[in-house]
């Protein structure tokens, strides 16, 4: 197989991972809290041809004296992009938006070998559910069922048959009682994701930083802090879509090239082949 078939054959592999990542994008543009991602491309490793044997004829030469000669691109990475998406009124008492584009919420998920880890998301619907042994107190969960975190890991509690709930924009939990008492039942545990390029996608829009020892790196808890949690609105995803499909035509050109590129390296040592 010549160098132009391997050089598209392996950028082919790689253009669908772009479409991939393309699509996963488009299809949560209707996602609250989604955050879209873009792809990285980066050249693999060059050879290099010994094409010039005597150095003295390049000097003042910018360039390398010998021919470089690539082997396709391939995909670095996938960038989280955190810009602010629309925030949209629901009139809903749980339903919560983030105001600042750098802040998640925090949840606790329970593994099926019993062992709990914390994942992070921007998807702000949540609901009540009883405390399990313990049908007098709700306490606040996603819907997936995860549990809401609350200052020093504890989850958000209100004692059952609450008439409303109040979050104020510090993230402070109050319920009003149908005496008229209110009832203080916490403070929102958020973190400020400082590089989001370490945090892993999980499903159900939920992310989790895979090492703990980048735990520090990728975020900081944030507590108390005014101005960021709006009460009966929702964060709509972040994704264009006009961008995406700019994107998408973009990806699918390039593919079309490239498998032109190998229909044309067959057809060219066929010919070679053919020569008697």
């Amino acid at each position: 197989m010549n160098r132009s078939m391997i050089t598209a054959s392996v950028s082919m592999g790689q253009l669908q991972r772009q479409l991939d990542t393309i699509s996963n994008n488009l299809s949560n543009s209707n996602t609250y809290g989604f955050k879209r991602r873009d792809v990285q491309f980066s050249d693999l490793l060059t050879q290099e041809m010994n094409s010039q044997t005597n150095p003295n004829r390049e000097v003042g030469r910018l360039t390398p004296d010998n021919i470089r000669l690539g082997n396709g691109a391939r995909v670095a990475g996938t960038v989280l992009r955190m810009e602010q998406g629309t925030v949209v009124q629901t009139g809903r008492s749980l339903d919560l938006a983030l105001l600042d584009p750098s802040m998640m919420f925090q949840v606790r998920k329970t593994l099926e070998n019993g062992d709990e880890i914390i994942e992070y998301t921007r998807e702000g619907s949540f609901y009540v559910t009883p405390v399990q042994g313990n049908p007098n107190q709700l306490q606040l969960t996603a819907g997936n069922g995860d549990r809401l975190v609350g200052e020093n890991g504890r989850p958000i509690t209100v004692p059952a048959g609450f008439e409303s709930f109040n979050i104020g924009s510090d993230g402070s939990v109050r319920a009003t009682m149908p005496d008229g008492t209110t009832v203080n039942a916490g403070q929102l545990s958020l973190v400020e994701i400082i590089r989001p390029q370490l945090l892993e996608s999980t499903g159900d829009n939920h992310y989790r930083v895979e090492r703990d020892t980048e735990l520090g790196q990728a975020l900081a808890l944030v507590e108390g802090r005014d101005g960021i949690v709006q009460q009966g609105a929702l964060e709509q995803s972040n994704v264009d879509v006009s961008h995406e499909m700019t994107q998408l035509l973009t990806t699918q050109r390039s593919y079309q090239m490239n498998a032109k590129a190998v229909t044309m390296g067959d057809q060219m040592m066929g010919l070679v082949n053919s020569i008697r």
